[in-house]
């Protein structure tokens, strides 16, 4: 199985771009980042939903203190003001260093490789300086678990 029968085609991030637009294209995607392309068309870093999650929506002393949270936080006033302020903000702030690529043709296995080395469930797909899509290591179980019909257990046996 190669990277290129896993890969999942996305739309990437451009200078300018609406937080909102991001958000739709990973949930479209099914994927948690995209990349970023310069004014030249290529890819100068990336934006991640966890990224935006963590510098706009969760402030420091949460995530610290996210065992002793209780089910009604007053502490968070307005939050529908702060959804749209992030969804209508530009994503330039948030983008981030490129991470690690891998070539359509090379082996899945070796993706997963790569994801692990970097502790990571994504990388980029490049050929050639040109980006093809994303690999996940979602997209890669999904397409494992269509290669083998397994018996069901007997319940006899147990």
């Amino acid at each position: 199985m190669l990277v290129s029968d896993v890969m999942i085609r996305s739309k990437v991030v451009k200078s300018g771009m609406l937080v909102r637009d991001v958000f739709a294209e990973c949930g479209r995607a099914h994927v948690q980042a995209l990349p970023f392309v310069d004014g030249k068309g290529e890819i100068s870093g990336r934006v991640t939903l966890k990224n935006i999650m963590e510098f706009s929506c969760l402030p420091e002393h949460m995530v610290d203190m996210a065992p002793l949270l209780g089910s009604f936080l007053s502490c968070v006033n307005n939050a529908e003001e702060k959804v749209k302020e992030v969804l209508c903000s530009t994503v330039d702030k948030y983008v981030r260093e490129t991470g690690q690529f891998i070539d359509s043709s090379a082996p899945a296995i070796k993706a997963l490789a790569f994801m692990e080395k970097n502790d990571t469930s994504y990388l980029f797909v490049v050929d050639a300086g040109q980006y093809m899509g994303v690999v996940t290591i979602q997209g890669i179980a999904a397409r494992m678990s269509e290669m083998a019909e397994c018996p069901l257990p007997d319940a006899s046996s147990e």
